[in-house]
């Protein structure tokens, strides 16, 4: 088992996206995607956050939420349990990235970029609902072959 975080992060209306094209043996290769990764060992899902998103990006997230958690399942990789947030306040100054190119791309563009099936579907759901939710992707090899959602209410 396998535990993430994974940030999209804001900014006139633009996400910052890694296009993952550095790194040897990657499963994302050619991928576009948020920034994040593994949980070191004690580390919080906030922790992991803040460290990777500064490790990728030379970015000190300042405004942060937790939107959901996402279970990926797969026939060929281990189970992973992905905290997802979305991010928009910061400082600091763009780096270079050794996983691959960061770009600031206009969310209405995002889902015509090389993106896994499943991501299309959470990024959809950042965009359509305020709220926290859960999301199981199943795939077989690169194909999401099921997926469902549990939306949770917010307060008010």
């Amino acid at each position: 088992m396998r535990l993430t975080t994974l940030c999209y992060i804001e900014k006139d209306g633009k996400y910052l996206m890694l296009h993952r094209t550095k790194k040897e043996n990657d499963f994302n290769k050619d991928k576009w995607i948020g920034v994040g990764g593994k949980f070191e060992p004690d580390e919080t899902p906030e922790e992991c956050l803040l460290r990777e998103v500064k490790e990728e990006t030379g970015l000190t997230l300042e405004s942060y939420s937790l939107r959901g958690i996402i279970t990926f399942i797969s026939d060929i990789y281990e189970t992973e349990y992905m905290y997802l947030y979305t991010a928009d306040k910061f400082s600091g100054s763009l780096i270079d990235c050794d996983e691959g190119e960061l770009v600031w791309v206009e969310k209405s563009k995002v889902p015509t970029l090389p993106l896994w099936e499943g991501d299309s579907l959470f990024l959809a759901l950042l965009d359509e609902y305020r709220g926290f939710f859960s999301m199981k992707l199943k795939y077989m090899g690169d194909a999401l072959v099921e997926h469902n959602v549990v939306k949770y209410k917010t307060e008010g």
